[in-house]
């Protein structure tokens, strides 16, 4: 039996056990994340990219290619979330659920530390979607500010600061995409437009609908030197792009586990830098906040105050940022790039233009093919039904492939797409 194998088993006695003794349910934890250890590495210390897919119950039959919306979670972590499900439903007294706090504090200081920031700039909330209005509503604004978007924001960034402008009648100024699209084009659509009155700047790092990555580090100095604060939706980056935080210089970051991290659902992270966290009011006060206006939590987890929580999802975060410590995040970021160029390379071959720049200084992993006159949805549902691709209609055919996918999957979308063009 090889070692994924014998870790497989091993894993699932584990997660077995978990419904037989709660009182050893942290033992047996530490004991599962040991055996992650030897799920994806190959002889030599190099990754073994067809055991990383092993790791994923889908079938080829309905291989997702959809990262920018929903991936599947590691089959461990799912598992994990369901064992740790049954620990608290057999026991759900606070003395059982105290110890899932441990987890929690576990989970938050793995992804602080990958994303190079402290655990107490770090919050976990429910989703990308939630993160972005804790922004947008927590910062203090008033007549006569402004905030800058793109157009291409998520409507969680764009949309919620229309609205909060419409209610506080403050100025919303929104950037389209430059018609050539350069990293210099794209930081003066931006730079251009501050003035005296620029209080934010809410950005997106990869566009959901053009694959466009903007050149960020750029960007915030640009702003800081204006006073601006700035906020990131990283939705199509954590979890699939090698991240500094703190070399970025963001003041807030958002993004989901559900997505490029392959994690639990419903599980969300929101980070602000510590200097500008007292300028944020929270959008929810609930039960942990404390007696009075000042919190009794520290740092960004006054964030967090959100009732009650599924504490099964947020502590096997934990274990799905130790999956990707394994792997390696440079390794994520550089298996991700080389299939989506080759993704592109292949669609480009059959002369079928890219909606998605082709360099990778410009993009990453959404990759989306132009398709004329609204008819993408159509596409994507055929390459679903007929070659068993799985992608969106979203901005064109988007297809975003992540490290459960393989070449030949890959190459199975482009002959998908080849045969759809000659219809």
């Amino acid at each position: 039996m090889d070692a994924s194998n014998l870790s497989r088993r091993r894993f699932l006695q584990t997660s077995g056990a978990l419904l037989l003794g709660a009182a050893s349910l942290q033992s047996r934890l530490a004991q599962a994340q040991q055996d992650i250890d030897t799920l994806f590495t190959a002889p030599g210390g190099n990754i073994d990219w067809q055991r990383v897919r092993q790791q994923f119950t889908f079938t080829d039959d309905a291989v997702p290619m959809n990262a920018a919306n929903l991936c599947p979670s590691f089959r461990v972590v799912a598992e994990h979330v369901s064992a740790m499900t049954a620990d608290i439903d057999k026991d759900c007294s606070f003395n059982n659920r105290a110890r899932f706090a441990d987890f929690l504090e576990d989970a938050r200081n793995r992804v602080a530390d990958q994303l190079n920031v402290s655990a107490d700039e770090v919050a976990l909330v429910r989703n990308t979607s939630e993160a972005n209005n804790i922004i947008n509503n927590g910062l203090s604004l008033e007549r006569g500010d402004e905030v800058i978007v793109w157009d291409e924001n998520h409507p969680t960034n764009h949309v919620a600061w229309q609205v909060r402008a419409a209610r506080y009648g403050f100025t919303l100024t929104v950037i389209p995409t430059p018609v050539d699209v350069t990293a210099e084009q794209l930081v003066d659509a931006f730079v251009s437009q501050f003035s005296d009155r620029t209080r934010v700047l809410a950005l997106t790092h990869v566009s959901n609908v053009s694959g466009i990555k903007l050149p960020v580090a750029e960007l915030v100095a640009a702003a800081h030197a204006r006073g601006i604060f700035v906020h990131l939706d990283g939705a199509q980056t954590w979890g699939a792009m090698d991240l500094d935080l703190r070399a970025l210089g963001v003041d807030a970051y958002t993004a989901s586990a559900h997505k490029w991290f392959m994690g639990p659902k419903e599980v969300g992270l929101l980070y602000v830098r510590e200097p500008v966290q007292a300028r944020i009011w929270p959008g929810v006060v609930a039960s942990g906040w404390g007696s009075g206006v000042e919190t009794r939590q520290r740092g960004a987890r006054k964030f967090e105050s959100l009732g009650q929580r599924d504490d099964a999802a947020l502590a096997a975060l934990g274990l799905t940022a130790r999956i990707h410590d394994n792997i390696g995040l440079m390794r994520t970021e550089q298996r991700i790039v080389a299939l989506s160029q080759r993704l592109k390379s292949g669609v480009q071959a059959l002369g079928i233009p890219l909606v998605t720049p082709y360099e990778p200084s410009l993009s990453f992993g959404v990759c989306i093919v132009a398709v004329a006159d609204g008819g993408a949805g159509g596409l994507a549902n055929r390459l679903y039904a007929e070659h068993g691709i799985a992608g969106a209609g979203t901005g064109g055919l988007r297809l975003c492939p992540g490290i459960y996918n393989t070449e030949e999957h890959v190459d199975r979308a482009i002959a998908g797409i080849k045969e759809l063009w000659q219809v």
